[in-house]
């Protein structure tokens, strides 16, 4: 078993082909089976590939788990290609669960969250002196409940840079939870749909508004709300102390 290559989970980015890594595209280039998230994976990543290649969505795990451990017994190298970066929200740890039962080895490679893609688009930093340094990527509760403590006003009580995602078709509760956590309704808030896509769409407002924008665009789906004073276009109230002339450190002296 230890002569067989690990099973491969690559992160494709957010949607931009070329947002994945240089070691992602060179395992795609590299394998003979590519299993990939096709609601969300672009094409082009997978097209032209020497390796077969199964989309997983109209598959469940056995489905999906079958197909990479048979290709991997048969000493095939096999990558399965999740959107983003397969740590958030990724669904993979019940995929490595079932390859630890049949020991079979596997590695991830990281890859371009839609979280700061977004961060990207919106040419925003999620922590700045100040305002915010600490950053929530959350969801509100759903088909998919949350941890007690989780929820959304819990979590709204920090005032603290907050990326929603899978969330946007219950805009409306989500403002609602926002409002009962303690943001101002003057908060920033920016939802940006189907982030680094060509379709890509960003509406900006407040949590006072945001809500009544979003559904006269009629976004559902693949949008992400970002949340936070760090989204806003005011002046800063402070800066780093990295590059202040008066601040020394390792690599300078005043």
């Amino acid at each position: 078993m230890s002569e067989k290559n690990p099973i491969y989970f690559v992160g494709a980015g957010p949607g931009d082909p070329e947002l994945i890594t240089v070691k992602g595209q060179r395992l795609l280039a590299e394998a003979e089976l590519v299993v990939f998230a096709g609601s969300l994976v672009p094409r082009r990543l997978v097209e032209n590939l020497a390796a077969e290649v199964h989309d997983s969505a109209p598959l469940h795990l056995d489905e999906i788990i079958s197909l990479m451990s048979n290709a991997w017994q048969q000493g095939k190298k096999v990558v399965r290609l999740h959107t983003g970066d397969p740590a958030i929200y990724g669904a993979i740890r019940e995929q490595m669960c079932q390859l630890d039962k049949l020991n079979i080895p596997y590695l991830v490679v990281p890859g371009v969250s839609s979280a700061t893609a977004t961060a990207a688009t919106l040419k925003a930093e999620l922590t700045l002196p100040e305002v915010s340094q600490t950053v929530i990527i959350t969801r509100r509760a759903g088909r998919t409940p949350v941890p007690e403590g989780e929820d959304l006003p819990s979590l709204a009580s920090h005032q603290a840079t907050m990326l929603i995602l899978l969330s946007v078709g219950m805009i409306a509760k989500v403002v609602e939870d926002l409002l009962s956590g303690g943001y101002p309704d003057t908060t920033p808030v920016a939802v940006v749909e189907k982030v680094s896509w060509p379709e890509e769409r960003v509406i900006r407002g407040t949590i006072a508004d945001i809500a009544a924008k979003v559904i006269e665009a009629g976004i559902t789906k693949t949008a992400i709300i970002a949340v936070g004073e760090a989204f806003g276009d005011g002046d800063l109230t402070a800066v780093s102390k990295l590059y202040d002339k008066g601040f020394a450190h390792g690599c300078r002296e005043v």
